[in-house]
């Protein structure tokens, strides 16, 4: 392929899907192992708290893989070895551990681009800090409210100093995810982070790299892994899109992808209607036929950038969870529907768990669908549904 090679946009949108994880059939008993492959295909999954259907990070695995066990995905995270970890990736997000390494620069860079509350308390109460850093590392994993309770019963002080508040000792612990000085065991039913020392987290193939953060690679090695990662899981696509997987900085995914494209990993190419320049992975997959029927999390990688959705489906989707009610178009926990190539509708759902039933309280199509994409959408709600818990009920409003 030369570099001024032509891809048309259908061709593309295959391209991204099958690097996406659907140019495959779904398995028909879904285990661990597949689990870990669409963790591995996709590189990093986004945590959300809305709890509208389910967690969001559930929800990548059940688009590609249909109905499997979501415990097998909390066992990865929760259980030793564990192969994946929590850390701010694109957000807050699940990564292999391997991968969180490699982002170390942005550990080091934690107490000047975090948030206020968290720099404030490094500034302010040092002391406070390395408590609390000792504290987990002694009893973790814990709740921010257990290590409050902890140190209240270990180091009692006064609150006309400034005691072991909550706020005072959340953002410690903050701050100290951030920095890669501590790390997440896991998450409790009300979605708390279990914070723990990284000996009692990382399993023994990735921990001197975890243990050293001399022995990790450099910021331009680590940025350029980084973008490899995005890149495949892209297949094709712009510097912006793949930048934006690992929310990285300009000044960084430039010189990563000069080098990408210089080792012949990336091949530059034009996509049709694309207006920025577009860059193919070597080892992508070009697929002649894709056939899915799923329903994407809001938060999937899928469509992560709004303006790669727009270019290759021709689909304007945004966000409406924090618009106000009365401007929302589509409704407030909206999935994208893909059946075969396209994103051909929008579903507002809602898992009522006191009526036992998914409730739809509405779809919007694409113009030009076609007629059996109705069907197969009901059939994958009615799969939600049983997914859920919810004996395969769907109520429509």
């Amino acid at each position: 392929m030369t570099a001024t090679a032509v891809i048309t946009r259908p061709a593309a949108r295959r391209i991204a899907l099958a690097a996406q994880g659907f140019g495959r059939p779904r398995p028909a008993a879904p285990g661990s192992r597949d689990v870990q492959r669409v963790m591995r295909t996709v590189g990093v999954v986004q945590i959300d708290s809305v709890n509208v259907v389910t967690r969001s990070q559930y929800l990548p695995f059940f688009s590609r893989l249909g109905a499997y066990d979501s415990t097998l995905l909390d066992a990865l995270r929760d259980r030793a070895p564990r192969r994946l970890v929590e850390y701010w990736a694109h957000e807050a997000s699940l990564v292999p551990t391997e991968t969180w390494p490699l982002l170390d620069f942005r550990m080091r860079r934690a107490a000047v681009d975090s948030w206020g509350g968290m720099q404030r308390v490094v500034r302010d109460h040092r002391e406070l800090v390395a408590s609390v850093k000792a504290e987990v590392e002694r009893r973790g994993p814990m709740t921010s409210r257990e290590v409050e309770a902890a140190l209240a019963h270990d180091a009692p002080r006064t609150r006309d100093e400034w005691g072991w508040n909550w706020s005072a000792v959340k953002n410690a612990l903050e701050h100290l995810f951030w920095a890669g000085q501590i790390s997440s065991a896991g998450r409790t039913a009300q979605f708390e982070r279990r914070y723990a020392g990284l000996a009692r987290v990382f399993p023994r193939s990735v921990l001197p790299l975890v243990a050293d953060p001399e022995a990790r690679p450099s910021a331009p090695d680590a940025v350029v892994a980084l973008m490899r990662i995005a890149a495949r899981a892209h297949g094709i696509g712009t510097e912006r899109c793949f930048r934006d997987y690992f929310r990285l900085r300009p000044e960084q995914s430039g010189p990563a992808l000069a080098r990408l494209v210089g080792s012949g990993e990336l091949l530059p190419v034009r996509v049709e209607g694309w207006r920025r320049p577009a860059y193919l992975h070597r080892d992508a997959r070009r697929a002649r036929r894709i056939e899915a029927s799923a329903l994407l999390s809001p938060f999937d990688s899928l469509v992560w950038t709004r303006e790669r959705t727009r270019a290759l489906f021709g689909f304007d989707f945004r966000l409406e969870i924090y618009t106000p009610a009365h401007r929302r178009v589509h409704g407030y926990y909206v999935l994208p529907y893909l059946f075969g190539d396209r994103l051909v509708a929008r579903c507002d759902l809602k898992a009522d768990r006191a009526a036992g039933a998914l409730r739809v309280h509405r779809v919007t199509w694409e113009p030009d669908v076609a007629p059996e994409a109705a069907s197969a959408l009901d059939a994958e709600l009615a799969t939600m549904a049983a997914w859920l818990g919810l004996g395969g009920r769907v109520h429509r409003e």
